[in-house]
């Protein structure tokens, strides 16, 4: 098999993630050079890594290059993103610049595999919540049309960043020392609180940035701009895992059983239903795992047409790192490097 030389930009949450599911999903990787800021050695299970500081010439011979960034951070996508694409690699990109831009794919690979064949060099990773809202509403989108969902997000801290996974920890031991709350990452504790606010408010239509991706996002990836979402965005004291609450209209009926076998069929998907046995999705069971897991179906009796339902997917594996490495392994299955 023929191997590659790969880069990862940024060693945080979701770079860290990336070196690791890199190994574990046996990428092929020939070489892997860490890109950040400054130089350092960064270890990980065990192994040192060197760290070589971002600049341009250090895309040379780069095959795939994996841009780590925290959502909503800017800068290296930014600043080096084309550098690399220029210097002949295909990047990856995990953070927000360019996902509507029209020359740049964004994909997930089970649902919109057929967007990378139109890439040029450069293809956007979605917003992690769409990607978990996504994996659950696009294979009964394909059956009976989507005319309208609303999204309630259960956002893990993870999401923010390895800060404000020390920030939930630090609180947490504050809170049983007795001790005040330290906080520097979020306007207001995280610890035994939501806030609801996932992203900033740049206008004075009342959305957060999170939300808008959420609708932005979604239409482009099912190509349909005509589906109606509504979405509030709110940050829990989870460490990882995101937690989507969906109520979905459609145009055409679809029976509760009808969508739990589409979703049992669906790669990437796991059907977790059964309430009376306290069986439902939930974060803890989602973090580390490959699967968005789906349970909680059933009818919305608010819409004709309408489905309820819950879901949970890792933030950081799927709805980040995972997701970028399933794309270039679709682009190598589809002969598109």
């Amino acid at each position: 098999m023929k191997q590659y030389n790969c880069g990862v930009v940024g060693i945080g949450a979701v770079g860290t993630e990336m070196v690791r599911l890199l190994k574990a999903r046996n990428f092929p990787v020939k070489a892997l050079t860490i890109l950040a800021r400054s130089e350092r050695v960064e270890l990980i299970d065990g192994v040192r890594y060197p760290v070589q500081a971002a600049r341009p010439e250090a895309f040379a011979g780069l095959d795939f290059v994996f841009f780590a960034g925290t959502e909503g951070a800017k800068g290296a996508s930014q600043t080096l993103g084309w550098e690399a694409v220029q210097r002949g690699g295909i990047v990856i990109d995990n953070g927000d610049d360019f996902r509507m831009d029209p020359r740049v794919p964004l994909v997930i690979p089970e649902i919109n595999p057929e967007a990378l064949r139109q890439h040029q060099g450069f293809i956007a990773n979605p917003n992690c919540s769409t990607i978990v809202a996504l994996m659950a509403l696009a294979p009964l989108h394909r059956a009976a049309r989507l005319r309208r969902f609303v999204a309630s997000t259960y956002q893990a801290v993870s999401g923010t960043g390895s800060a404000a996974i020390r920030e939930l920890e630090a609180q947490v031991r504050a809170w049983v020392a007795g001790q005040p709350l330290p906080r520097e990452v979020y306007p207001h504790p995280i610890a035994f609180n939501v806030i609801p606010a996932v992203g900033s408010f740049k206008d004075d239509s009342g959305e957060s940035t999170e939300e808008i991706k959420l609708r932005n996002e979604t239409h482009k990836i099912l190509g349909d701009a005509a589906i109606r979402i509504a979405a509030t965005t709110v940050r829990v004291p989870v460490f990882n895992g995101h937690s989507i609450a969906l109520n979905a209209e459609f145009e055409r009926p679809l029976s509760v059983a009808q969508a739990r076998a589409l979703l049992a069929q669906a790669p990437g998907v796991r059907v977790v239903d059964d309430p009376p046995q306290a069986v439902y999705p939930l974060p803890i069971n989602a973090s580390g795992c490959y699967d968005v897991l789906v349970g909680r179906l059933r009818t919305d009796p608010s819409v004709a047409n309408g489905l309820a339902l819950w879901v949970a997917g890792d933030n950081i594996w799927k709805g980040a790192a995972q997701n970028a490495i399933q794309i270039a392994e679709e682009l190598l299955r589809l002969g598109l490097k």
